[in-house]
């Protein structure tokens, strides 16, 4: 293997969001579609997001929830039911308002003013108003209940500032929602499908998470609570990476989901709602990534070992080929955190060093190399992508493996790669937390003085609400930070508010933010 470093040409540390979209770029995972805010999803990437839907989803139907589909296209008169939902989304709203064009008379179309719609549409950004009414009508007795569903769909939001796969306007997830007789029913659900969520975050995505609360200003559009998991990026700022939502009886009210309890009388069900989203891409590259490209954790990973014959146009070539073959049957019935392993033998034309480095690039966790001399010593090249260089000499850190040996070792090479990349990204989140600030400006102070990417701060508060909760939230709009959630495992709070100087009642996280 070439001893040339192929590295980006935006390292983290000089422009982390450059370098972002650099690594979208290199690791061929999405391009610009010409509509603002919309992205292409490259067979890569959507191969990464299939892993991630199917690691998903088996999780969501263990769960006993089957999935369905709901219309794209929703009545304006659904969100206007509920006022806060609709504040909420107003600003974001896509809105179909004609079924027809017609030509302008100068080359181009205009709405046919005959063709007006007699109610506006509204282009999906959330189902819980027109999967409500579809509750309503099947919800008919306690023996109905629990109603649980999922669906995974597309939305749109309308975005002032995008971000591939961070912040689109259009952007693929999966949303579940649940009706429930009582409100512990509907809180237990709210809490199993945000455990659901740091499970697989943390075990198939590698990215290790804090779950916990958001407070008031935080919650979604309508929800009496909404729990999240908070991922921290390698720039020290937090990607919410899920949230799950207790709606109360307030979607339920505005859609009429009701029952007949067992003594006759009429009640309101409470419901949840809960999702994640192809935004799981982008942490994943923020998380994993360096400055060669992208690191795909094994589990998500569309190919976990590539095996790459070095062919030079020589007699020796059909051979090479051959070897690479036997090479490829003999991790077949090989299995790895729990599935077969998924390999793939690249024959496609090329320069060999090119074809590794779009390999690299592309984060694929194992890549195998195989040329004439290897296949005289009956040996493979192994690269691990998560350790691509000997940090001693400064050359890529090859290991020449027997080849009959190989097949007995991959599955443990996987699952190395696994649970290193997990915990080299739990290992820099938990240095990049700061606890014990009683002061506020030494909050201030630490995201001024931090650098580029300061991490994390942890302070107690006394939970205000009202125009007491604003005054807090625009002092840290003032400085670019957030609440991000009440870690649930936190320590009680046993100090006072770094806020209002009262009694603190809980811990809360303080950090910039996607």
């Amino acid at each position: 293997m070439s001893n040339i470093r192929h590295a980006l040409n935006v390292k983290r540390e000089d422009d982390f969001a450059k370098w972002y979209q650099e690594v979208i770029n290199a690791a061929d995972l999405a391009e610009e579609s010409g509509v603002r805010g919309c992205m292409v999803i490259k067979p890569w990437g959507y191969g990464i997001w299939e892993r991630v839907q199917r690691l998903m989803d088996d999780r969501i139907k263990a769960a006993g929830i089957p999935n369905a589909y709901f219309p794209l296209f929703i009545p304006l008169a659904n969100f206007e039911r509920e006022a806060d939902h609709v504040d909420g989304f107003a600003k974001e709203m896509a809105v179909v308002t004609h079924h027809r064009l017609i030509a302008d008379g100068e080359g181009g179309l205009i709405p046919d003013p005959e063709a007006k719609l007699e109610e506006p549409l509204v282009v999906r950004p959330t189902s819980e108003t027109i999967i409500g009414d579809a509750m309503a009508r099947w919800v008919q007795s306690w023996r109905d209940l629990p109603l649980m569903l999922n669906q995974w769909a597309n939305v749109v939001r309308w975005e002032m500032r995008t971000r591939m796969f961070l912040r689109t306007s259009e952007f693929l997830w999966q949303e579940g929602h649940t009706a429930h007789a009582t409100r512990e029913e509907a809180l237990e659900e709210t809490h199993r499908a945000l455990e659901m969520y740091r499970a697989c975050v943390e075990e198939d995505l590698a990215m290790p998470v804090i779950a916990g609360e958001k407070p008031e200003n935080e919650r979604f559009p309508g929800a009496d609570e909404t729990w999240s998991i908070e991922a921290m990026m390698q720039d020290g700022k937090a990607l919410q990476a899920g949230t799950s939502h207790y709606l109360g009886t307030s979607f339920a009210s505005a859609a009429g989901i009701q029952y007949q309890d067992k003594d006759g009388e009429h009640q309101l069900c409470h419901t949840t709602s809960w999702g994640t989203s192809t935004r799981m891409i982008g942490g994943v590259v923020m998380t994993h990534g360096d400055d060669d490209g992208l690191r795909v954790p094994p589990r998500i990973a569309p190919h976990q070992i590539v095996i790459l014959p070095m062919l030079r146009d020589k007699p020796e070539d059909e051979a090479v080929l051959a070897y690479c073959e036997d090479v490829r049957k003999s991790l077949s019935g090989v299995s790895a955190l729990g599935e077969p392993i998924r390999v793939l033998l690249d024959k496609t034309p090329g320069k060999a060093a090119a074809k590794r480095w779009s390999w690299v690039k592309k984060g694929a966790p194992v890549i195998v190399e195989v040329g004439p001399r290897d296949m005289e010593n009956s040996k493979v090249a192994v690269l691990r992508r998560d350790a691509l260089w000997n940090m001693d000499n400064g050359k890529p850190a090859m290991t020449f493996t027997p080849r009959n040996e190989f097949a007995s070792t991959a599955a443990q090479l996987l699952e190395d790669i696994q649970a290193d990349l997990f915990a080299e990204a739990k290992e820099r989140r938990d240095a990049k937390i700061t606890r014990g600030m009683t002061e506020w400006h030494d909050v201030v102070n630490s995201f001024r003085k931090g650098g580029k990417y300061p991490g994390w701060v942890e302070v107690e508060w006394s939970k205000p609400n009202g125009a007491e909760l604003e005054a807090v939230v625009e002092k840290l709009k003032a400085e670019k930070l957030t609440f991000r959630n009440v870690p649930r495992d936190s320590e009680p709070a046993d100090g006072i508010c770094i806020f209002s100087g009262k009694p603190a009642v809980e811990r809360i996280l303080v950090a910039r933010a996607y």
